[in-house]
């Protein structure tokens, strides 16, 4: 399941019920939630959960151009006003 976009984010009730860690807590939430499932019955050999890792890691990424494109854009705007 390769993802192209952003998925939307989980609740806050989600991300309690699931045990997601507060660090983690952000808009990849709701695929690390399946990727430490996967992680726990695959006893974290890292030869297992490869797909659910490449997608994780993948959201992760693109979560970071996202902030990125949104800082440029603040600066922008910051430097217009000056």
């Amino acid at each position: 399941m390769a993802i192209t976009e952003l998925p939307e984010p989980i609740s806050r009730e989600e991300m309690k019920k699931n045990e997601v860690p507060i660090a983690f807590r952000d808009r990849c939430a709701g695929l690390l939630i399946p990727l430490n499932k996967c992680r726990k019955e695959g006893w974290y050999m890292p030869w297992n959960c490869v797909e659910e890792r490449h997608d994780y890691e993948h959201c992760q990424y693109l979560d970071f151009k996202r902030r990125v494109r949104e800082l440029e854009e603040f600066k922008k705007v910051r430097d217009s006003k000056e």
